[in-house]
């Protein structure tokens, strides 16, 4: 049984990972690490209810909590390196942190355009800091332009039009959110930007970027140029394996685990967006989430796995986003089959299931207003995770019941 447990990353995983620490009985010193000065606080709600009505994070655990249950929380710091013979991590005022198990709950960073740094009219979006930077040029009337055309991209803009700014979407490829969500479900996300205002550019690439006096300007490889106000870049994240791999851990689209979220190091293990793990569901695939439900699902299973528990993590892919009214929710990963069949729920509520080749659910996928869709997709997670072949008929029709399916 360990006595010493450091946790770097005071996000969701790493909050959560700590909690479950204490709820699980464990009596030794816990220290929680992280680079920001809050106390951690939910990501989600940034793109959305943090630039409109929300000045504070919405805590996950404030510092009172913390103290309460005798979890150090050390904020403000960056750890520059760790000491695997001496087990201990280096922080970069100079102070060091023993361990016997280590976990490493680092996340991951906005990914910028190439060449360019972020300023003040150049913004990312990944702390509430950043949240913060972004809502004080909410001014109704500006002009936003947003780089990038997923998920982060578009409820960004969702929420500018909210607040009444003109928006402007630059999307490299054919279509909207296309590494997450299939093409039927894009196009009626497209359609309703559209409809609120929003110009959406497709297949646009962006050649430079110029900040000019009390404006920035776009340039587009076609010779055109949009101009905003401030410009607002999401084309993605880049998990932070640095620190693991000067230490020498395995690193594979972030830092590799096992099933067990175990690193090459036994005594170092490693949760959420900097991590990919073998996902058993899909042949062991080596897979990497940026989900606030894998976070915090990794982040409980990894504090029993510390204490010397041996359980996999195995938990079907989930992830959400909210646009307007409308709610979109994805169960698997939609984006690896051909093979497809929709399900509609009325009032143009859908899902879409996506099988294998030999009929096996995979993912599936659906769009509607508010939780219209939220039940089916659960019972659809339920029934990707028992590896179900139903017919396509039958997933189909809006006549038989998914719990029925499930029961067979």
């Amino acid at each position: 049984m360990p006595e010493r447990i450091v946790i770097v990353g005071a996000g969701l995983g790493g909050a959560r990972a700590a909690l479950s620490l204490r709820e699980r009985g464990f009596a030794g010193e816990i220290t929680l690490i992280g680079d920001e000065t809050h106390a951690p606080y939910d990501r989600p709600p940034l793109s959305k209810q943090a630039l409109l009505d929300e000045p504070d994070p919405r805590l996950i655990a404030p510092l009172e909590a913390l103290a309460q249950a005798d979890i150090t929380h050390i904020g403000g710091v960056r750890v520059d390196s760790i000491d695997r013979a001496q087990r201990c991590v280096i922080l970069n005022n100079g102070i060091s942190k023993r361990y016997d198990k280590l976990l490493l709950a680092t996340g991951a960073r906005p990914r910028m355009l190439p060449g360019l740094r972020r300023s003040e009219r150049l913004l990312t979006l990944r702390t509430h800091d950043d949240a913060v930077a972004i809502r004080e040029r909410l001014t109704p009337g500006a002009r936003m332009i947003v780089i990038g055309g997923g998920f982060i991209g578009l409820e960004l803009a969702a929420t500018a039009r909210w607040r009444g700014l003109a928006v402007t979407v630059i999307e490299g490829l054919p279509r909207l959110m296309a590494r997450a969500v299939p093409a039927e479900i894009a196009a009626v996300m497209e359609a309703r930007h559209r409809e609120e205002g929003v110009e959406i550019l497709l297949e646009s690439a962006v050649a430079a970027v110029r900040e000019k006096d009390d404006e920035i300007h776009v340039e587009l490889q076609d010779g055109s140029v949009v101009a905003g106000e401030f410009a607002v870049v999401g084309i993605g994240a880049i998990p932070n394996d640095e620190l693991a791999a000067q230490t020498g851990l395995l690193v594979d689209n972030g830092i590799a685990v096992d099933r067990f979220m175990r690193t090459s190091d036994p005594d170092i293990y490693a949760v959420g967006d900097c991590c990919s793990f073998p996902a058993a569901i899909f042949g062991d695939r080596r897979i990497r989430l940026e989900s606030w439900r894998s976070a915090q699902d990794q982040g409980t299973l990894v504090a029993g796995n510390m204490l010397g528990g041996r359980k996999p993590f195995v938990d079907v892919p989930w992830s959400w986003s909210d646009q307007y009214d409308l709610t979109l929710q994805v169960a698997g990963l939609a984006t690896t089959t051909t093979k497809s069949v929709r399900r509609d729920l009325g009032d143009g509520a859908f899902i879409l299931f996506h099988l294998e080749d030999e009929g096996r659910i995979v993912a599936a996928s659906g769009i509607g207003i508010g939780n219209a869709v939220g039940r089916d997709i659960r019972l659809a997670e339920m029934l990707i995770a028992a590896q179900a072949k139903p017919s396509m008929a039958a997933l189909g029709s809006s006549n038989i019941k998914l719990k029925s399916l499930l029961a067979a």
